[in-house]
Formats: C-alpha cells, sequence, structure tokens
C-alpha cells in the first residue's frame, strides 16, 4: 500500500479534537495551505510515476463512472455508506458541528459550519461558524457595475 505525508481521516479528526476559537478562517488556511502544498510535492516526486490503473471506452462515455483519477479528501460517496465529509458521517456531524440553535447535537448544523469543516479539516466553534454567517453577510451584496450589467 501507497504510504504518503497526506492528511488521513483519523489525522484530521484528531485534528478537529484542538480548539481554534480564536482563529479566523483565513489564518487557519494561512497556516494549513503551505503544508498541504507541500505534501502533494512530495505525493507527485514520490509517486507521480505510479499508475493508477485502467480507463475503458464505456467508463469514457458512461461519464468516467468508476474511474479513480481524482485526488480529493473533501468527501467520499459509498454507494453503501452514503456521504462523508472529511472522513465524517452524517449523523457524526450532526452530533460535532455547531448548530442554528447554537451547540453542537442541538438541532441541524449550519450550511456554513460545514463549510468551515470542508475548507480546514476542523470542526469549528459556534464563533468560527457564525464569522464566516458575518463574511458572507458582508459579501452579499453585489457591486454596482454587476448590478448594471445585469439589468
Amino acid at each position: 500500500m501507497m504510504r504518503t505525508t497526506l492528511f488521513t481521516c483519523q489525522q484530521a479528526k484528531k485534528l478537529t479534537t484542538r480548539s481554534f476559537s480564536s482563529k479566523s478562517i483565513q489564518e487557519v488556511l494561512k497556516e494549513q495551505i503551505p503544508l498541504k502544498q507541500e505534501a502533494l510535492k512530495k505525493l507527485k516526486k514520490d509517486y507521480g510515476h505510479r499508475v493508477l490503473g485502467e480507463v475503458t471506452v464505456d467508463q469514457c462515455i458512461g461519464g468516467s463512472r468508476d474511474v479513480k483519477c481524482m485526488y480529493y479528501e473533501t468527501s467520499l460517496l459509498d454507494a453503501n455508506e452514503g456521504i462523508r465529509f472529511r472522513g465524517y458521517s452524517i449523523p457524526e456531524l450532526q452530533a460535532k458541528l455547531p448548530t442554528f440553535k447554537g451547540p453542537a447535537g442541538n438541532g441541524e448544523p449550519t450550511p456554513e459550519a460545514l463549510l468551515w469543516l470542508l475548507l480546514t479539516s476542523e470542526i469549528p466553534t459556534i464563533e468560527q461558524a457564525k464569522s464566516i454567517t458575518n463574511e458572507l453577510k458582508l459579501r452579499a451584496k453585489l457591486p454596482k457595475h454587476v448590478e448594471t450589467v445585469l439589468r
């Protein structure tokens, strides 16, 4: 089996247990991006020549079904198990992510909490999820030049 320095689901889950309540999304990503870039460079250097499998014409015509050709960490869709986000099932996220009512496990998680998780691999605090909500609200108004083009 191929070993890499990239995060596994278990490592990502360990990372999410830490609290980063004082860090913004920009601060967290500023720390994480160089590490991810280095890990991908190493993966490419160490394994770039490796063959992953074969692809048939039927698979190409059929929309690349069952073709393992894309590296991703954010989600995984399994026909039997369902979707996982950063290694977590939907019920696990319902128990861990901040909700519309506040604390985790008290209702449905907010989309902003899931967005934080997808971007950082970390379970956000309530404050961090709210900071994403506020950031999106600040960006919600279309600039005047865009409104003009749309009319």
